[in-house]
């Protein structure tokens, strides 16, 4: 069992995948930092100077020691945003590496194979010319 778990983690896809996972929590923050420094304050201005994560609905006003109860939809509208954003990102990524694949699967066109007909034909043809 052992050893079906060290050939499994040599594969290459578990590799892949860590290594993706990686990459994609570093990407995250940074469509995150771009959702949150660029992308909401200009929005904000744009809709009319508002702070789009301070927007909520209030259920329960706040008493004495006890906290607001408020559905902060604000927040979740930035979370869309952001996984849009991260979304779209992805989709030109894979785009862009399916066009390599697809370089590379062409591979270099070969000529289809002539029938002994056309190259007899061929043949008699040069001998024509060269007279």
């Amino acid at each position: 069992m052992l050893q079906e778990f060290k050939d499994f983690i040599n594969r290459g896809n578990v590799v892949d995948l860590a290594i993706a996972v990686i990459i994609g929590g570093a990407f995250g923050r940074i469509v995150t930092s771009l959702v949150d420094d660029v992308i909401m304050p200009v929005l904000g201005i744009l809709i009319g100077g508002i702070n789009l994560t301070a927007l909520k609905v209030v259920i329960k006003e706040a008493y004495g020691e006890t906290a607001e109860l408020a559905l902060h939809y604000g927040t979740f509208l930035q979370a869309v945003i952001d996984f849009l954003i991260v979304a779209f990102a992805i989709f030109l990524m894979i785009k862009l590496i399916n066009s390599f694949k697809k370089d590379e699967d062409k591979g270099p066109e070969v000529a289809p194979e002539q029938s002994e007909e056309v190259m007899l034909l061929e043949e008699i043809r040069n001998l024509l010319r060269e007279r």
